[in-house]
C-alpha cells in the first residue's frame, strides 16, 4: 500500500520526518518496507508560465517557447506536440541534473543551439524529471501552480510503502494509515465530507437490487448519476493515482480507484444504459454461463461462481472483474455505481480459479465490513458529481440481508494488568485507543464499555482491545520486570539429542544431510510399496504432495536421482526426519527415522586404479561408525523387501529388536526413480525404537595399550552358510584378542564345494606386559579347537 505524504496529510497533520513516521507505525504493526522521497534530484528545476508559443524558423516539428520563471523570461526549443500558451510546465534550467530520455541515465543539462537557435533550458516531460516512462509531451501542472517556485517543493513528496497483515485490510486505505499516524503522533483524523447534492429524484424508478446468494453477498448497493460526461480526470485527480502507481482511465473510472484508495473499499462504474432493465441481481453464475471480462478474456463461470448480473445475464465477476459489456466508456451518460461486501473465502476461491488477481480482490478476500460500503459509496458520488457534472439520484438502492450488529466489548483493568503486566485506568485506555476510532464508555471504576469502529473487523474479543492499547502505546512502554512465577523444570529431550549425535556422526563418515517435504505421493514412484496405505491430506495443496510419507525412502531416491548426474564422484545421502504410520481412528504414530542413499565410486578418480563402485559393505560400514559412535553393536540376519534386491539386504537388529534394514536397490526400482545404471545402497533405522536400546554413557575410556601385541593370520574352512558375523563374535570373545580384521572370502576349486574359505587377522595383546610368540600360538591353537567345536570349522591348509 503506496502512501504519498501528501495524500496522508488531507487527513492528519503529520509533521515529522517521513522515515520517523515510517518507523513509528511500523513499531506500532503496520510495517513500512520502503520510504521514497522525490524531488532531491530537482536542482535548477522550477515552475514556468508558457507565455506564447512560436514556430521554428527551420524546423516544421520543433516550437520556440517563450517561458516565465520567476525571474525573467528564456526561449527555449520544444518538440513536445502539446506545449500551449497558459500552460504551468516544470523548467529546467541550464545545469540541472535530468534523465536523459533515450539512455535512461541521469545527464546534465546544457545550453545547446538546435537548428540555429539557442536554447537555453528545457520544458521537462515525466520521464526527464523521472517520474514515470512518459515522454511524448511535456508535463503539464495544474493552474494553481506557483510561478517560480522550485519544482521539488510544488511536485516533491514522500511516499511510503506499507505491508499491513492480512487481519488489517483497513489499512490498505489512506484513512487506514490515517488513523494509524493519528494514533502514533497525537494528530487529530479529518474524514472527508460525505455531502453532495441529489437532483436526479430518487433512485427506486431506475435501478432495483435483488441479492439471491445473500450467504455470498451481506450487502449490495447502487446509486445512479445521469447527465455523466466522460472525459480525463483533473489534474490533481491524476497525480495522486499516478504517486501510487496506479494508470488514469477516465474520470468516472479514476473516482472508483480514488475512493477505494481513500476508504479501502472496492466499487465498479457500470454504464447504466447497457444493463438490461436497469437492474442488478446478485447470484452464483448459471452452469455453463461465460462472460468477457475487461481484460478482453472469455471465461467460464464455475456455479460457486459469484456475480453480478443484470435482467438477463452476467456483467461481473463479483469482487474481482468487471465485464466488457458494461464498462464505462466515452459515450456513458448515466453511471451505476456498485459499493457491495462480498463473502472473503468466495471471492478468494473465486480469484484463484480464474487466475484474477485485482486490486479489489485483494482487499475482499481479508474480509471487509458490510458497513464500509454506505461511506464509500457516498463519497465517490460526491466526487463523480463534481469531476463529472453529473446529476445524482437522491439515495441508494440497497440491499443488507447480512444486516447484523455489533456488540460492545467489556475491556477491564484486571484483564488488562495480567496480559500487559501494567497498571493502566479505564481513562488512560480510552485516550490511547480514542484515535483508532474506538468508542469507550466507562462501566466503572475499573472497566470500559468499548465500541469497535465499523472497519476494524480484526477486533472481536478483550485481548484484541489490549494488543490496541499496547500497541498503539508502545511495545517499549511496557517495563522489563522479572517472571512473576517459577521458571519450569527441564526436561531432557533424549531423542533431540541423539537425533544430532546421529547428524555429527553420519557427516563424519562423509555424508551430506538434506532436507526434503514431508508429503509425497506414491503413486509417482513404482514398486514403493508398503502394505498400508498412507494418511492422505484432506486439502492438499497440489497432486505430488497430498500424502504423509511413511519412509524416507522416496525422496532420498528422488533427490539422489537430481544430484547423481551433476555431481563428480559418489554421490552419500542421509536424512533425518519423522515418517507417519496410520492408525485406526487416530492421528497417525510419528515415528523418528534415519535414511541414507549411497551410490557411484568409492572413491575420487585416480589415474592407478580403476573407479571401484560402493556395495553393500559400504553401507554396513556406514552403519557400522553410526551405531558404534552411539555405543551400540548390531547383528544383520538376511531378509526380502520391497523394492530391495533379496539376495543383498538385511535386517539390523539390537539386542535382539529390529531396529532398520539396509540393501541394495532393486534393478526395477533404479529405472523406477530413473536412477543411472548402478549399485544403490539404501539404509533406514528407526531412531524411535533405537532409542531405548542405547547406553545411558555413549563412551567409556580406554586407556592406550603400552605393550605391543602380536600378529597372527587364521584361515578357516566352513559351511558357506554361516556369516562371518558370528565367526567374529566367537574369535573376540576369545582371550587376549585385541582386534581381529577379515581379509579374505574365498570360494573356489581349492576348497570343497559348500564350504568357504575366512581368513582372518588378529591381534593378540596383553594389557599388564608383553606377550611371548608361544603364549600367542597357544590362545590360536585353543581358538581353532572353540570354532571346530562351535562352528564346524578346519583350519586351511
Amino acid at each position: 500500500m503506496k502512501v504519498p505524504l501528501s495524500w496522508l496529510k488531507d487527513y492528519v497533520d503529520v509533521d515529522i520526518d517521513p522515515h520517523e513516521l515510517a518507523r513509528r507505525i511500523t513499531l506500532a504493526g503496520v510495517e513500512a518496507e520502503e520510504v521514497v522521497v522525490t524531488g532531491q534530484t530537482w536542482g535548477g528545476v522550477v515552475v514556468g508560465l508558457v507565455e506564447a508559443v512560436n514556430p521554428h524558423p527551420d524546423a516544421d516539428r520543433l516550437t520556440l517557447a517563450t517561458v516565465d520563471t520567476g525571474q525573467g523570461k528564456e526561449t527555449v526549443v520544444c518538440g513536445a506536440p502539446n506545449v500551449a500558451a497558459g500552460q504551468k510546465i516544470a523548467f529546467a534550467r541550464v545545469g540541472a541534473t535530468l534523465i536523459d530520455a533515450h539512455t535512461g541515465k541521469p545527464s546534465l543539462l546544457k545550453a545547446a543551439r538546435i537548428r540555429g537557435v539557442e536554447s537555453a533550458g528545457m520544458v521537462c516531460s515525466e520521464r526527464e524529471l523521472g517520474l514515470s516512462d512518459e515522454h511524448e509531451g511535456i508535463l503539464v501542472l495544474a493552474e494553481d501552480a506557483p510561478v517560480g517556485a522550485t519544482f521539488a517543493d510544488y511536485y516533491g513528496d514522500a511516499v511510503i510503502d506499507f505491508t499491513p497483515t492480512p487481519n488489517r485490510p483497513d489499512c490498505l486505505s489512506m484513512l487506514g494509515i490515517a488513523r494509524e499516524a493519528s494514533a502514533v503522533t497525537g494528530k487529530a483524523v479529518r474524514e472527508p465530507s460525505l455531502e453532495y447534492e441529489q437532483a436526479a429524484g430518487p433512485v427506486e424508478p431506475k435501478t432495483s437490487v435483488e441479492v439471491l446468494d445473500p450467504d455470498l453477498c451481506p450487502r449490495y448497493i447502487a446509486g445512479v448519476i445521469t447527465g455523466v460526461t466522460v472525459g480525463p480526470s483533473p489534474r490533481w485527480l491524476q497525480d495522486r493515482l499516478h504517486a501510487i502507481g496506479a494508470r488514469s482511465i477516465n474520470n468516472v473510472v479514476d473516482v472508483t480507484n480514488y475512493v477505494m484508495m481513500e476508504y479501502g473499499q472496492p466499487l465498479h462504474a457500470f454504464d447504466y444504459d447497457r444493463l438490461a432493465e436497469g437492474r442488478i441481481v446478485v447470484r452464483r453464475a448459471r452452469r455453463g454461463e461465460r462472460m468477457t471480462t475487461i481484460d478482453g478474456e472469455s471465461r467460464a463461470l464455475s456455479s460457486d461462481t459469484l456475480v453480478i448480473a443484470d435482467a438477463k445475464k452476467a456483467v461481473a465477476v463479483a469482487g474481482v472483474m468487471g465485464g466488457v459489456d458494461s464498462e464505462v466508456s466515452g459515450g456513458t451518460t448515466t453511471v451505476l455505481l456498485e459499493s457491495a461486501a462480498f463473502n472473503n473465502v468466495s471471492i478468494r476461491r473465486t480469484s484463484r480459479e480464474l487466475g484474477l488477481r485485482s486490486e479489489a480482490s485483494t482487499r475482499f478476500d481479508k474480509g471487509l465490513s458490510p458497513e464500509l460500503p454506505l461511506y464509500a459509496a457516498r463519497r465517490a458520488m460526491q466526487l463523480l458529481v463534481q469531476i463529472t457534472g453529473g446529476s445524482a439520484c437522491r439515495g441508494f438502492a440497497d440491499a443488507y440481508p447480512g444486516k447484523s450488529s455489533r456488540q460492545p466489548i467489556r475491556l477491564t483493568v484486571q484483564r488488562t494488568e495480567k496480559v500487559l503486566g501494567v497498571s493502566m485506568t479505564p481513562q488512560e485506555m480510552a485516550l490511547v485507543i480514542a484515535p483508532l476510532g474506538f468508542e469507550a464508555t466507562p462501566e466503572s471504576d475499573t472497566a470500559l464499555s468499548v465500541t469497535v469502529p465499523y472497519w476494524r473487523m480484526d477486533v472481536a474479543i478483550e485481548d484484541d482491545l489490549i494488543e490496541e492499547v499496547v500497541r498503539t502505546k508502545g511495545y517499549d512502554w511496557v517495563p522489563t520486570t522479572t517472571l512473576g512465577g517459577r521458571l519450569p523444570a527441564f526436561e531432557p529431550q533424549p531423542m533431540i539429542t541423539w537425533k544430532e549425535a546421529v547428524r555429527d556422526h553420519l557427516a563424519a563418515a562423509g555424508l551430506d544431510e538434506v532436507v526434503t517435504y514431508p508429503l509425497t505421493n506414491l503413486n509417482l514412484a513404482d514398486d514403493s510399496r508398503y502394505g498400508i496405505p498412507p494418511v492422505r491430506l484432506s486439502n492438499p495443496l497440489s497432486s505430488e504432495m497430498a500424502e504423509l510419507r511413511l519412509s524416507l525412502r522416496d525422496s532420498l531416491l528422488r533427490t539422489l536421482a537430481a544430484n547423481q548426474r551433476n555431481v563428480d564422484g559418489g554421490v552419500r545421502l542421509f536424512e533425518v526426519g519423522r515418517v507417519y504410520q496410520p492408525r485406526a481412528e487416530d492421528l497417525p504414530d510419528e515415528r523418528e527415522v534415519v535414511a541414507a542413499v549411497l551410490s557411484g565410486p568409492r572413491g575420487e578418480p585416480f589415474w592407478q586404479a580403476e573407479p571401484e563402485e560402493m556395495d553393500f559393505f559400504d553401507a554396513k560400514g556406514v552403519l557400522e561408525a553410526l551405531l558404534g559412535g552411539l555405543g551400540v553393536t548390531a547383528t544383520y540376519t538376511p531378509v526380502e523387501l520391497p523394492v530391495l534386491h533379496p539376495a543383498r539386504t538385511a535386517q539390523v537388529s539390537v539386542d535382539g529388536k529390529t531396529v532398520g534394514f539396509l540393501g541394495e536397490l532393486h534393478p526395477k526400482s533404479r529405472r523406477a526413480f530413473d536412477l543411472i545404471d548402478r549399485p544403490v545402497l539404501y539404509l533406514e533405522i528407526d531412531l524411535s525404537d533405537l532409542l531405548g536400546l542405547l547406553p545411558e554413557q555413549s563412551k567409556i575410556f580406554s586407556p592406550i595399550q603400552k605393550f605391543p601385541g602380536l600378529l597372527r593370520d587364521l584361515a578357516l574352512v566352513l559351511d558357506e552358510s554361516i556369516p562371518a558375523e558370528r565367526v567374529i563374535e566367537i574369535i573376540r570373545g576369545a582371550p587376549l584378542v585385541q582386534r581381529v580384521t577379515l581379509f579374505d572370502l574365498y570360494v573356489g576349486e581349492q576348497v570343497p564345494k559348500g564350504k568357504k574359505s575366512l581368513a582372518f587377522r588378529l591381534v593378540y595383546q596383553s594389557p599388564g606386559r608383553t606377550l611371548t610368540g608361544e603364549e600367542a600360538d597357544r590362545n590360536q591353537e585353543r581358538l581353532l579347537q572353540r570354532l571346530q567345536k562351535k562352528l564346524g570349522a578346519t583350519l586351511r591348509g
